[in-house]
């Protein structure tokens, strides 16, 4: 059992206060998100509440990292609105018990990938997409919340069809439920800026409160909360069906791809900060344990929140411990406060919600990608010199037009083929001598380097494989072609692989060149391409690779 609550060992007394005042503070600010995400998976506010108090626990005894907080989360929640809502029979009861299930799915699965070690899963998804998705999936899920802050129908769709109906149902806008909406959006925002340590969100949710009660706001148009179930939750195993779970298993892997990559991000974040290292596969059991707890609570989809463990992190938590102090404050507002959230404006929570994922809209993050660009990427790859911008486009717009789980596979997929076309139109460089030193350098960014008579030297600067072999003996055939050739030298100290079929082809082409009177000699190899340049049995003058480019140079002006 020495393994449980790992970031508890060597704990100090004098670290008991920070944690405490750490948890009192992060149940400040999750109490109102709770609320506001379970809206966003459609489902009862309190649910994102009874999701806490397990989750915080389990993840504290089984997590690695000793500042993460785990809690509902805009993005998985939207993912579970889509992925129950495809699989749900239509009944609130039916739709609510598939979001129990679909955290115990995901906590399996979770499970399963920690103990087989397959942390490297979160691999898949690069920065860029995960950016690109949670731009798209916030702009989608503020275009979900605008109707309700503006007191109007609104329409269902993607994001843009969102916007439209949202566009053409302003003229019918509650001025009463705009302000109070509104209102609370900025109050919020304005708090997080000139208060940051103030829970604005909280704070907001207890004025719409008050004042929802003081002035009767229900009887004047304002929708409110209504009826919240009081207690704590009932616990076992969602009331689903086998057929139920599978029809959420494809969907669960997704989930558990985007949150087990952010949780990962916010641990690494902050473990850096305070000199420790998070284990990967830890995190995914961790995560699996607190999505257990979750769904088997009646909850929802938890995963580790980089708000919320910044929240944390500002208030001086130490351990695990701060978030353990949060689960029994949950318990405490389920058992006596609930009541309160039924006089809660509905346009209170939807300020809520915009003020949480507004800040998700991280529109310099995607012009810093879109300035990663130079005119050799450009003249190799074309198009595609932005790989990191386009794949992160084509997450967002995947996920405002094609919905969440497609949006996101979408990015994966443009990442994916972006690499495969960028890996087959490998960057080949030709090098010239520099004056003085006799090193070899780029002719296109040195412009004192200077071409060896007779021998071209090229530099293939990635490994060479079935899918860009083509191109490099396209390549090489053009430099052989060159009037006065005796020989092509390839630097290959930055090949760091090769394959078999680049080596057939790298046999025949030196074949094809000998037969015109032109060498091809090989230089500064690395082992793995030396090592596959023996066993596929090349030939002797490839398998010869000298150990400079100066030497390879030099053995083909002296014929050697």
């Amino acid at each position: 059992m020495h393994w449980l609550f790992p970031s508890l060992r060597g704990y100090r007394r004098q670290w008991l206060g920070r944690d405490a005042l750490a948890g009192v503070t992060v149940w400040a600010v999750l109490v109102p998100e709770a609320l506001a995400y379970a809206t966003i998976a459609g489902v009862s506010p309190v649910v994102g509440l009874y999701a806490a108090p397990a989750a915080l626990i389990l993840y504290a005894a089984f997590g690695s990292s000793k500042h993460l907080v785990v809690g509902p989360m805009a993005a998985t929640a939207a993912l579970s609105a889509a992925i129950v809502g495809e699989a749900a029979d239509g009944s609130s009861a039916h739709f609510t018990a598939m979001t129990a299930a679909l955290a115990v799915t995901v906590g399996i699965a979770a499970l399963l990938a920690g103990l087989l070690r397959l942390g490297f899963l979160a691999s898949f998804i690069s920065e860029p997409v995960l950016k690109g998705f949670v731009v798209g999936l916030a702009l989608t899920i503020i275009a979900g919340q605008l109707p309700k802050l503006f007191g109007v129908e609104g329409g269902s769709g993607d994001f843009f069809e969102k916007i439209w109906a949202l566009i053409g149902d302003l003229g019918g806008a509650s001025g009463l439920t705009a302000l109070v909406g509104v209102g609370s959006l900025l109050l919020i925002l304005v708090l997080k800026r000139v208060a940051p340590t103030v829970p604005g969100s909280l704070i907001a949710v207890a004025l719409g409160i008050a004042v929802a009660a003081a002035f009767d706001l229900q009887d004047h148009g304002v929708d409110v909360v209504g009826s919240v179930e009081s207690g704590l939750p009932s616990f076992g195993f969602p009331d689903v069906s086998l057929g139920d779970l599978g029809d959420l298993a494809a969907g669960s892997v997704g989930v558990l791809l985007v949150a087990f990559a952010e949780g990962l991000g916010a641990a690494k974040s902050y473990a850096a900060r305070d000199h420790y290292e998070v284990d990967a596969n830890r995190e995914l059991i961790g995560l699996g344990a607190a999505g257990l707890g979750a769904g088997l609570s009646s909850g929802m989809i938890v995963n580790g929140s980089l708000s919320k463990t910044a929240v944390n992190w500002s208030a001086g938590a130490r351990t695990q411990l701060s978030g353990v102090f949060v689960a029994p404050l949950a318990v405490i507002t389920l058992l006596f406060l609930t009541g309160l959230f039924e006089e809660l404006p509905e346009a209170v929570l939807a300020g809520v919600v915009v003020a949480a994922v507004v800040e998700l809209v991280d529109i310099p993050s995607l012009v810093a990608l879109y300035r990663v660009f130079t005119r050799r990427l450009g003249q190799a790859y074309g198009v595609a010199a932005r790989p990191d911008f386009l794949a992160a486009v084509a997450a967002m717009l995947g996920v405002m037009i094609f919905d969440t789980l497609p949006g996101l596979f979408i990015g994966i997929g443009a990442s994916l083929l972006l690499l495969l076309y960028r890996s087959s139109r490998s960057v080949i460089s030709e090098l010239g001598q520099l004056p003085g030193n006799g090193h070899f350098a780029a002719l296109d960014r040195h412009t004192d380097s200077r071409r060896i008579p007779g021998v071209i030297v090229l530099r293939v600067e990635a490994g060479i494989y079935f899918a860009n072999a083509e191109r490099i003996r396209s390549t090489v055939r053009r430099a052989a072609g060159r009037e006065g050739a005796t020989a092509v030298v390839i630097d290959a100290e930055t090949v760091p692989f090769i394959d078999v079929g680049a080596v057939r082809m790298l046999d025949e082409l030196a074949e094809e060149l000998q037969a015109r009177g032109v060498r091809l000699l090989l230089a500064r190899d690395v082992g793995q391409v030396r090592d596959v340049l023996r066993t596929a049995e090349a030939r002797t003058e490839l398998r010869h690779v000298h150990p400079t480019v100066r030497a390879a140079v030099d053995a083909a002006r002296t014929g050697t």
